[in-house]
């Protein structure tokens, strides 16, 4: 008889998180999918360096997680990052008060774009693959110190322009493929997809750990409206987490390609009928959460999906794929944070108890 997928759930508070986090691990059975003889990697979420609430791994999910992990005996932790054309990786991970958190508590930090700390290695993946091999026909390749180690991934609850939700599935996406990335996203969905059948041949383990704390809606995965909804979850199977993160978030799992594809391909389970919720009850949650659009989204769907999307290899195969990224980056960085989003932030620390937890770990680096 085969086992039903599982996705721990537990509504949380600022006074209690990590203690909460130990609790998710517990419920989500994390020893049944973590083998203690394999390094984890531990795959934070940067979608923004600027603190934003909902867009990045939180302080407190990274340490919850990692002290977690540490009291059964996986002590073997190292975090791997990644960069994109428009976040500044380190940045990141200072603003987000990651640097403290790998100190104190003796994690290593290696870098997929640094030379020194892996190689990027032609991989032959033994699955069927949806469009990969098409994307790249010179060969897929990935990071040569991700085979054979199990892996920890560390999305939160958020909106994404492109693939309507983002979770764990997605958060494979900048730690597995290169820079040259951007160029799947007219096949998002089937990419990451993809990417999870290459993650079950290479992995020793894969878990992933989420928080809900607060959720990003409307036009992620960096612009948004941050909700306080209190929740982290926890899951072995990629795609219930995510489905179970869609469903509370208002959208119906089955109708997001990503999740659709990877039920149907027999990658994990993506209907919420066929999931044990193991913790608090959420079967009646429905945030109501929407995408919406702004103009990163429109010129999005413009380079990727729309009329203009026969351009793609002169914007995005050329030199002008600088222009593209300069564009957005000028957006977020130089109009939106400084004008809109930087405000929403402080008024997030000042006024929610997440917020507040959040200048704790700016003024005090760790809370253990």
């Amino acid at each position: 008889m085969t086992m039903r997928s599982k996705v721990a759930v537990l509504r949380t508070s600022p006074e209690t998180v990590l203690d909460d986090y130990d609790r998710l691990l517990d419920l989500a059975e994390v020893e049944r999918y973590l083998p203690k003889n394999s390094t984890v990697i531990l795959k934070d979420n940067i979608s923004w360096h600027y603190p934003f609430p909902g867009a990045n791994t939180t302080p407190w999910q990274l340490e919850g997680t990692t002290l977690a992990l540490q009291k059964r005996g996986y002590h073997d932790q190292v975090c791997v990052q990644n960069k994109t054309v428009v976040i500044n990786t380190f940045k990141g991970e200072d603003l987000n008060n990651y640097v403290p958190i790998f100190r104190r508590h003796e994690i290593p930090v290696l870098y997929n774009f640094r030379d020194e700390d892996m190689a990027w290695v032609r991989y032959e993946p033994k699955a069927e693959l949806n469009v990969l091999p098409r994307i790249f026909p010179e060969g897929i390749r990935i990071p040569d110190y991700f085979l054979g180690k199990s892996i920890v991934h560390l999305p939160t609850v958020k909106c994404h322009i492109y693939t309507t939700t983002t979770g764990a599935m997605k958060n494979a996406f900048g730690g597995l493929l290169n820079t040259r990335r951007h160029y799947t996203h007219s096949w998002i969905h089937e990419t990451l997809v993809d990417l999870l059948k290459i993650q079950k041949e290479i992995h020793t383990g894969i878990f992933a750990v989420m928080d809900g704390t607060t959720a990003g809606n409307g036009t992620g995965p960096r612009i948004m409206e941050p909700v306080v909804k209190n929740v982290i979850l926890a899951s072995g199977d990629q795609v219930a987490i995510d489905a179970i993160a869609a469903q509370m978030m208002g959208f119906d799992p089955l109708s997001i390609g990503y999740i659709r594809l990877a039920h149907e391909q027999g990658l994990g389970v993506g209907d919420p009928r066929e999931i044990d919720i193991v913790g608090d009850d959420v079967s009646q949650e429905n945030w109501g959460f929407r995408i919406g659009v702004n103009l990163h989204r429109v010129l999005g769907w413009l380079s990727w999906y729309g009329p203009t999307k026969c351009l793609q290899k002169l914007l995005f195969h050329t030199p002008l794929v600088h222009v593209a990224a300069f564009v957005s980056e000028a957006y977020h960085d130089y109009y939106r944070w400084p004008l809109k989003e930087r405000h929403v932030y402080e008024r997030w620390k000042q006024e929610t108890g997440w917020g507040r937890l959040f200048q704790r770990y700016l003024d005090e680096g760790t809370l253990r």
